[in-house]
């Protein structure tokens, strides 16, 4: 993936971020998530008064691409403020296509995002995924 492309989905990502609905905990999730074919879909987090009914971005941008028949996803980028890694739910949800998906980590309160991105991957923060 090129520079450019990279840059691109830092950017999705962010965008999405901004679309978070997060008024309880405040912690506003945006992603980009691309497929094998290169198509990119993005999620925020929208949470609700019922905690167990919260979406998280990874999952919104996952269903979307499943919900256009994508099923192999070639990179994850997440941006939220401090540059956090998905939740335990989310990491379970994306091993279900994608067990080693390479993620970036980008913290959107730095100056130059780009800068500072974590990169990691799925079976790094999920080892010994459960499967059927």
């Amino acid at each position: 993936m090129s520079d450019v492309e990279r840059q691109q989905l830092v950017e999705v990502a962010l965008a999405a971020q901004q679309h978070a609905y997060a008024p309880y905990s405040r912690f506003a999730v945006g992603a980009a998530l691309r497929t094998s074919s290169g198509a990119v879909f993005s999620g925020c987090n929208v949470e609700n008064a019922s905690y167990g009914l919260t979406i998280c971005a990874e999952r919104a941008a996952t269903t979307a691409a499943v919900a256009t028949g994508e099923r192999e996803f070639s990179l994850l980028v997440i941006a939220t403020d401090g540059g956090s890694p998905p939740c335990g739910a989310c990491r379970q949800f994306l091993s279900e296509f994608a067990s080693d998906l390479p993620i970036l980590l980008v913290d959107s309160t730095e100056k130059d995002p780009i800068d500072t991105i974590d990169e990691t991957n799925l079976k790094d923060l999920l080892p010994r995924q459960f499967a059927l």
